[in-house]
């Protein structure tokens, strides 16, 4: 019986080797036939057949072909391709600057040349003048579809440099720093290098030493406060603030606080004053009053005296 099973699968085996040997050529062996077999793929029949989808030919495996591309009519021309290819790149420049600027803040005072860069391609997309060809990128690459994936990016990067005030540290046309900018790091280093010079041991060196550097650094900051600088500055002072009294537990009283006191103090002991005074008003008013009634009451009682007498 065994040996009858083995001979049927045998025989079988040659039946489907000979149809592929006369489907592939005369010239193919037994072997290229045993690689043919590896090659075929298996497919599972339920899910062929079940697939709402998929329903493939009785007499072909996976009988689909896809279109490579759409007509030229519908792509974009080389010149907007190499604008995008340019826009990717410069995206990504910029992006690899952020990051590691995230902390300490220094998405401004290190990434503005990137950002730059950005912003000059996005203006050759978005612009109206014609390119090489005739050719204008803006309606193809930015209003083509619903989603506008170019226009999306780089309006969220503008977002963030405008959240970040970084026009406030940045010259116009994105040349350089500001010279007030400038001016506060320089101070700022002064400062933290005075820091690094005494805050081994004691702490209290620290803060005789560095107390005048610290309070030039806190005026500097008070007077570009009102222009609201960019994050990177806003986020160097509270840093260095927070080192100063946290980290080191320095402090010193502000002069601005003396004025302040005699004020409050002028202002609590105004009502004792007020009360006061109207008391010894009224106490000389009423004496006033008083003496005239006394003086005429004498001048009487003489009278009646000099009549008596």
């Amino acid at each position: 019986m065994r040996r009858y099973k083995n001979s049927a699968f045998f025989s079988l085996s040659l039946i489907y080797i000979y149809a592929l040997t006369s489907s592939y050529g005369a010239n193919v062996t037994v072997s290229d036939a045993a690689d043919t077999l590896n090659l075929i793929p298996t497919l599972d029949p339920a899910v062929v057949i079940d697939s709402p989808v998929f329903k493939p030919g009785p007499d072909s495996l996976f009988s689909l072909s896809l279109l490579s591309s759409f007509p030229e009519d519908l792509e974009i021309s080389e010149y907007c391709s190499e604008l995008l290819h340019i826009f990717g790149q410069r995206y990504v420049a910029y992006v690899n600057c952020l990051v590691p600027a995230a902390r300490p803040v220094k998405v401004c005072l290190n990434c503005f040349s990137s950002y730059s860069s950005l912003m000059a391609t996005y203006t050759n997309i978005s612009s109206d003048q014609m390119g090489p060809g005739n050719v204008s990128c803006r309606d193809s690459l930015l209003r083509s579809d619903r989603l506008m994936v170019v226009y999306l990016l780089y309006s969220n990067l503008v977002d963030l440099w405008s959240k970040s005030n970084c026009q406030n540290c940045i010259t116009e046309g994105f040349q350089s720093l500001t010279n007030d900018t400038v001016y506060f790091m320089s101070t700022l280093n002064q400062t933290l290098t005075c820091f690094e010079k005494y805050q081994q041991g004691n702490h209290t060196e620290l803060c005789k030493n560095c107390k005048d550097k610290y309070r030039g650094l806190n005026e500097l900051y008070s007077s570009l406060e009102k222009n609201r600088m960019c994050i990177d500055i806003e986020d160097a002072m509270n840093m260095t603030r927070k080192l100063w009294s946290k980290n080191f537990n320095c402090s010193f009283p502000r002069e601005e606080t003396v004025p302040v006191i005699a004020v409050s103090s002028f202002m609590l002991f105004l009502p004792i004053i007020f009360y006061l005074s109207s008391f010894l008003h009224s106490e000389q008013k009423k004496r006033k009053l008083i003496h005239p009634k006394r003086a005429k009451s004498y001048a009487s009682l003489t009278n009646i005296q000099d009549k008596l007498s």
